[in-house]
């Protein structure tokens, strides 16, 4: 009979460092956390060797008191919560208990912290969780946290890390979402002795993302803000010029913690449906503010999985949100000429133009509250948008603009529901995003108004329309806008449930499991208004009388099957995408080709009808319908503009 035996502390802490402290990106990430939980402003995060060798963290947060540093390593000390209730209460990123005691388990630590209230710090070395020196030292308020040597007494776990270059892209990407999840802290990265980039803390999401993706990226995204019951949806929105080709751009939070949930990927990907080609995913930031009681975080260490009550109430909301944002907003693409070339990933204009941005380090307040002040009077000072706005509103709009300190441009911030900003505000209902700023600088090239001034230039390659209004040329693809416009009066005629069957003889008998047999009974209704005249045969058996007449081509069954077996392993609602891409397909087949002459007359007919679609700007299967070319992007070609 095997003896069992009771392990000793230092096994312990091994065993279950293994579940917080998978590899440096897990240390960084719990540092950081607990640097945010103690109010840092500012947190400087160095690594060396994709952080197997050397991780410095720095904050300027409160710091740890003297006596309580070394109770800071027990397992399960925490100064987060205190009993089992305040699990559903919770509002700081760490909570556990377990990251420094599993950190120190399998590394190197060293620790000077020092709180305000006190002349001198204390420096606290800890390694594989036994202590080695605990000393006063002279140190800046808050804590620097260095953690040497990753796994060194563990070393099969060190074997399992990979190239340090990749595990320090793994920590590159964690602080990217640390920034962006912390639009109010200035982050500043080193990778190897090199600034990869650095936030100036103003509070500004948009101009995060300037310096991690680009100028390119924050050039393409709309703001987004909708208020539903019991949650806040804010954000950014890419357009669909900049969508990709995986989800690793879907980057969203709750309640401040970067996490990963199907659920909303799905909603917010079915408010871009009429958005995305196949295999494309949208590039949003948002930020979800969800009342505790109806999350929950604490289902994995990682704390980046989260249940959520009433998951498919929230996911109709949150898709309905997207696509009433989505639709306020013109999405025809401009297309360049200039043949400039793309910047790099966060390469911004003071280091193109050699001058080198110094980041500021946590200790240094004074310069971090100058930054944020110079950051925010430089974006009001540049845009044109808001230049605008002060020759016509005067001090008062600029003034306030500046405390607002988060502003690069005017643009409409949309979505469901949505209730007054604080920022401009317009006299003018905000969810219909025709604020009066708006109207200072948008006018929609797809509109009834818009089109009495449209001059049809004719026909290109017997498959575009030249179309030119104002100082733009429009070109339409006539297959796409006449499929989009027969795709949806199929998709009108399935909503309302007229798509016309057509009766078979003899009919088809299926049989179903029990799984498919309750998904046939939830769902009767959507296979009825799709056009199948479908009766009980007995047991498990069913008899499809009719089919949809127009949705032709399938064996037989198939369509049905196809249909059942997307709504059995579909959780949230909507119609099937069996359904959209079968309809779809027909609408492409019906629609007239490239290559086929049209009149004048048939072309502003088509024109006529496309104007009267919620989104006139995408074929059904995400190609656009129309692009935009400027005058200017023209005459630069001809040299009549030189910059």
């Amino acid at each position: 009979m095997a003896k069992i035996n009771v392990l000793d502390h230092q096994t312990i802490d091994k065993i279950a460092a293994g579940e917080v402290v998978e590899r440096p990106a897990s240390v960084v990430k719990e540092l950081v956390e607990n640097a945010i939980d103690a109010g840092a402003n500012a947190v400087t995060v160095e690594i060396k060797d994709g952080g197997t060798t050397l991780i410095r963290v720095t904050d300027n947060g409160g710091g740890i008191e003297k006596s309580q540093v070394s109770n800071a390593f027990l397992r399960h000390a925490t100064s987060k919560i205190t009993s089992v209730d305040d699990l559903t209460k919770l509002v700081s990123l760490g909570f556990r208990g377990e990251a420094l005691a599993s950190i120190a388990a399998v590394s190197q630590v060293e620790m000077i912290t020092k709180i305000p209230e006190d002349l001198t710090g204390i420096r606290y070395v800890i390694e594989g969780g036994i202590e080695k020196e605990k000393e006063e030292v002279g140190a800046p308020e808050g804590t620097t946290i260095i953690v040497r040597n990753l796994f060194y007494n563990t070393p099969p776990r060190k074997k399992f890390l990979k190239q340090p270059q990749t595990e320090g892209s793994y920590v590159a990407d964690l602080m990217e979402h640390l920034a962006m999840s912390n639009p109010k802290v200035s982050f500043k990265f080193l990778l190897n002795g090199q600034t990869k980039f650095y936030t100036t803390g103003s509070d500004d999401l948009r101009e995060i993302v300037y310096r991690i993706y680009g100028k390119e990226i924050s050039a393409e995204l709309l703001d987004f803000q909708c208020d539903l019951e019991g949650m806040r949806v804010t954000g950014l929105l890419g357009k669909p010029v900049i969508n990709r080709s995986n989800r690793s751009y879907e980057i969203f939070y709750i309640n401040g913690r970067y996490i990963r949930s199907t659920l909303i990927s799905k909603a917010v990907e079915e408010g871009y449906r009429e958005y995305l080609m196949q295999h494309k995913f949208p590039f949003s930031v948002l930020h979800f503010q969800v009342d505790t009681e109806k999350v929950d975080v604490n289902v994995h260490p990682s704390k980046m999985e989260v249940r959520i009550a009433d998951g498919p109430l929230f996911y109709e909301d949150v898709k309905e949100a997207i696509h009433e944002a989505l639709h306020e907003v013109e999405m025809i693409p401009e297309v360049s000429l200039s043949g400039d070339k793309k910047k790099a990933k966060g390469e911004n204009d003071s280091v193109k133009k050699g001058r080198k941005e110094t980041a500021p380090e946590p200790f240094e307040r004074n310069r971090i509250a100058q930054n944020q002040t110079a950051h925010s009077q430089v974006l009001v000072e540049k845009s044109p948008a808001i230049q605008a706005l002060y020759q016509k509103n005067g001090q008062e709009i600029k003034d306030q603009l500046l405390r607002q300190a988060s502003v690069y441009s005017v643009k409409p911030i949309l979505g469901k529901k949505n209730q007054p900003i604080e920022n401009i505000q317009s006299q003018k209902d905000v969810s219909t995003g025709k604020t009066e700023q708006m109207e200072l600088f948008d006018d929609r090239l797809l509109s009834a108004r818009a089109k009495e001034h449209y001059e049809i230039i004719g026909q290109l390659f017997e498959t575009y329309w030249l179309i030119s209004y104002q100082d733009n040329l429009l070109i339409v693809d006539q297959h796409a806008a006449h499929e989009k416009v027969k795709y949806e009066r199929l998709m009108k005629r399935f909503r309302e449930k007229n798509v016309a069957s057509q009766t078979i003889n003899p009919p088809i008998i299926l049989t179903l499991n029990n799984r498919e047999m309750e998904c046939y009974r939830n769902h009767a209704d959507d296979f009825a208004s799709l056009g199948f005249v479908i009766e009980e045969f007995g047991g498990n058996d069913y008899a499809i009388r009719g089919v949809p007449l127009d949705l032709y081509g399938y064996a037989e069954g198939e369509f049905f099957y196809e249909v059942l077996d997307e709504l059995v392993d579909e959780a949230v609602t909507g119609t099937p995408e069996s359904i959209r891409i079968r309809i779809a397909t027909m609408a492409c087949k019906a629609a007239v080709k490239g290559n086929m002459r049209l009149n004048r007359r048939e072309m502003e007919e088509l024109i006529d009808e496309l104007l009267t679609l919620d989104n006139p700007y995408h074929c059904p299967h995400g190609r656009p319908t129309i692009i935009s070319m400027s005058r200017q992007e023209i005459e630069k070609k001809f040299k009549r503009i030189v910059n």
